[in-house]
């Protein structure tokens, strides 16, 4: 008897699963939810091929360009020798507190970062919020040798911008990171959406 029910019990199981398997919107289902799973997946590894790639763009440039808005409203770029960007991308720079920049920083903190790859081939700009920072433990621990020539007097006129990051776009030709073929727009990471 036991036996029997047994049998009963697995027969019907096997034709619920047999029916279900057997229907046209269970494999539409299916290839949705699989679609979904490597679109997720894809992404998740862009996201950390975006930041890997970016850094090592940021890292191999000796320079960058720092853009600020000047008191006319047009944006105004320099050359700047910024210390490595951390795991966050917070970067930071020295500069004389007498200057341009840090007038044109006090009255719009709105930046952006341009890092142009080696050979040209790709670029990382990071729109981000500069920060005047100017204690000791800081304008110490970022602060390079070679910047002596500059600084006659000393670090008495040294200031530090930091440079927290809001957004960051990236061309890489060597890690095929390249725009939109419509828009043109490049791949990009906001950071307020990482948190």
């Amino acid at each position: 008897m036991m036996n029997e029910g047994l049998k009963t019990k697995k027969k019907i199981t096997y034709n619920f699963f047999n029916s279900v398997l057997n229907t046209p919107s269970f494999f539409i289902i299916l290839i949705i939810t699989l679609q979904a799973i490597s679109v997720l997946a894809q992404d998740n590894n862009k996201s950390v091929s975006l930041l890997d790639a970016a850094k090592e763009i940021m890292r191999s440039a000796k320079y960058c360009a720092l853009i600020t808005i000047d008191d006319s409203g047009y944006p105004q770029a320099r050359t700047m020798d910024p210390f490595a960007p951390e795991d966050d991308f917070i970067v930071w720079l020295g500069t004389n507190k007498n200057s341009r920049k840090v007038r044109e920083i006090k009255a719009n903190s709105k930046v952006t970062l341009y890092y142009q790859a080696l050979n040209g081939a790709g670029y990382v700009s990071i729109k981000g919020l500069a920060v005047l920072v100017n204690d000791k433990e800081s304008t110490s621990k970022y602060w390079k040798d070679e910047w002596k020539q500059f600084y006659s007097d000393g670090k008495v006129h040294y200031i530090l911008i930091k440079i927290v990051p809001q957004k960051l776009e990236i061309v890489s030709y060597k890690h095929n990171l390249t725009g939109d073929p419509l828009t043109w727009e490049a791949p990009s990471i906001d950071f307020n959406t990482q948190k």
